[in-house]
């Protein structure tokens, strides 16, 4: 894969400005980004500016695995496209998404993937759906865990545009899948430890998503 991005590397001087100015932009623990090999990004998700603004730091290509919907959108899809942006059916299992992933991963890329599966409404982490950990377990991709704090507040889901806000993005430690356990066990493990890790960095009143009726 190749390992520089030279339109990116332009404008992301210019790019982390804007962000700095317009939101306060806050980058800690870049140090443990990797610079090279496949590579699973897992961010929680509070915007939709969350892939431009997590990868201002990356210094490599990176690909995103999106909601299909999001590619109904007439311009948006396009452009999203340009981006290396690719659709998934969040609700089902997209054999085709994954085939493309596992590609990817194979080819020695870095790969963006929310678990949320959308938006957070109320900037509390959501449940993960458990595809990205499986993904990473099965082809031994360490999982980069980034925290996303105050998006909601600068862009909450029912505005349009964004607002100025303060907005710290935490870049975690890779993990990797426990070869000792089985697939499916080490899956669930690796997404435990990448939430534990995502919400260590979060305000307390943040971290847990609201339980459903019944729990």
């Amino acid at each position: 894969m190749r390992s520089r991005t030279p339109v990116l590397d332009l404008v992301r001087p210019a790019l982390h400005a804007l962000f700095r100015a317009y939101f306060g932009l806050r980058l800690h623990g870049t140090e443990h980004i990797p610079r090279e090999g496949a590579l699973v990004i897992v961010p929680n998700h509070q915007t939709y500016a969350d892939p431009p603004l997590v990868t201002i730091p990356v210094r490599r290509p990176v690909y995103y695995m999106a909601w299909s919907r999001l590619f109904d959108i007439p311009v948006f899809s396009h452009c999203i496209r340009l981006l290396r942006a690719f659709p998934v059916d969040i609700d089902a299992r997209d054999a085709r998404a994954t085939r493309e992933a596992v590609r990817l991963l194979q080819n020695g890329a870095a790969l963006m993937i929310f678990p949320e599966g959308e938006r957070t409404l109320d900037g509390r982490v959501q449940r993960f759906k458990p595809g990205a950990f499986r993904l990473a377990a099965s082809q031994d991709a360490p999982v980069l865990p980034v925290t996303i704090v105050g998006g909601d507040h600068a862009w909450p889901p029912h505005k349009i545009l964004p607002r100025p806000g303060h907005i710290t993005i935490t870049y975690h430690p890779v993990l990797r899948a426990d070869t000792t356990l089985d697939p499916r066990a080490a899956a669930h493990d690796l997404a435990t430890r990448t939430r534990t890790a995502i919400i260590s960095a979060m305000p307390k009143d943040a971290r847990e998503a609201p339980r459903a009726r019944g729990d």
